[in-house]
């Protein structure tokens, strides 16, 4: 992780803790590159776990730290994902990494997990949201005195204007729900939003400091519902049918390799697809 707000505390026992990446953008790069450096021989392999809202001078170092190093051994996941769903799934990930899962597997895991999340958020004025779509008549109720929004950024985006009816599509399978509180007053995620979507659990956290950058406002409530058992998390990774790399010869699942990036090679007769740099 690359900020000790996202490294949420551990779900169980077998729960991996966190490496925190701090101020890879401010300190001198050679002393960040030690300490990276430190972490790959340690543990043999690294996935970086980032959000959106993440400043892009950091993932320039990040970049910048991985070619340096040479290594095919690091790899950078920026899940398309409020901050909150971004911290969720990398608790996820260190929840797996506990269990006898490659690698690969684990850093692709990342991939098929959001699946299984909803993200979203109540906010005091969508005036400078970018992330999901937002048309004009809403944005000229988000100017009125009290007015407040029901935002799904994921999987599929959804806003309404706060009412008595109003509501936000949930999961149809039993999820758990972790709340964190921004700059707005208010328990309708709580008290409204996680009966209806029939929550087993409810737990709150801090709000990420990219929280605010990502929605565009500091008067929210972000939340996200998510599959907290590790039984449940392992059986869905370990279902899907893994492969090899063709290039770094590790396990993977999906398309591509997300240390080296590379594809499977296509058929022959057709335009090969290199590796990405």
């Amino acid at each position: 992780m690359t900020g000790a707000d996202m490294a949420l505390p551990a779900q169980d026992e077998r729960t991996l803790p966190a490496v925190v990446l701090r101020d890879v953008d401010t300190r001198p790069l050679d002393q960040v590159l030690t300490e990276v450096q430190a972490v790959v021989e340690a543990h043999g392999h690294v996935v970086v776990v980032c959000s959106p809202a993440t400043p892009a001078a950091v993932l320039r170092r990040l970049h910048t730290l991985r070619s340096l190093l040479e290594s095919d051994r690091i790899a950078l996941f920026r899940p398309d994902l409020p901050p909150l769903a971004v911290a969720v799934l990398a608790r996820q990930l260190r929840q797996l990494a506990s269990c006898d899962i490659g690698p690969g597997v684990l850093a692709s895991a990342g991939r098929l997990l959001t699946h299984y999340l909803h993200a979203g958020a109540l906010l005091g004025s969508v005036a400078r949201l970018d992330r999901v779509p937002v048309d004009l008549k809403q944005h000229a109720k988000s100017w009125l005195p009290g007015s407040q929004f029901a935002v799904l950024a994921h999987p599929q985006p959804q806003l309404v204007r706060l009412g008595p009816d109003a509501m936000l599509d949930g999961p149809e399978f039993g999820t758990w729900m972790l709340v964190a509180r921004g700059q707005l007053p208010s328990d309708w995620v709580t008290t409204t939003l996680a009966p209806a979507w029939r929550v087993q659990g409810l737990r709150e956290a801090p709000l990420p400091a990219e929280s605010g950058r990502w929605w565009g406002t500091g008067k929210l409530v972000e939340f996200c519902t998510y599959l907290p058992d590790l039984s449940v998390l392992y059986q869905l990774v370990t279902s899907v049918r893994r492969g090899t790399c063709h290039w770094c010869g590790i396990d993977v699942i999906g398309d591509r390799c997300v240390f080296c990036s590379a594809t499977p090679p296509v058929p022959e007769g057709r335009p090969a697809l290199t590796r990405r740099t």
